[in-house]
């Protein structure tokens, strides 16, 4: 399967370590585009959300070059571990797509 402009992903960072999830927009040799928050407060903006307060957390356009990409993986359910998406619909009621516009 191939990970296109639209995906829902997870970015593992070096050099520091960081992971973000987010929305792919471009991706080839240069870096990675997407509109992503760090997984460090992704349950944070999905209960925000879901409260429907004014929001104060995020995705946020970002550019990653290439040399600090580890890994990407595509946002999906693996066994019984649910994928982001999936846990973000269940607290929220809609899915991200439809919530980010």
């Amino acid at each position: 399967m191939t990970i296109c402009p639209g995906a829902v992903v997870l970015v593992h960072l070096c050099q520091p370590t960081e992971k973000l999830w987010g929305i792919l927009e471009r991706l080839d040799g240069i870096g990675v585009e997407l509109r992503a928050l760090s997984i460090a407060t992704f349950d944070d903006w999905t209960y925000q959300a879901a409260s429907g307060e004014p929001p104060a957390i995020g995705l946020s356009a970002v550019f990653v070059p290439m040399a600090r990409v580890e890994r990407i993986f595509l946002d999906e359910q693996v066994g019984a571990v649910e994928s982001y998406s999936e846990r973000f619909e269940r607290r929220v009621g809609v899915s991200v797509q439809s919530f980010l516009g």
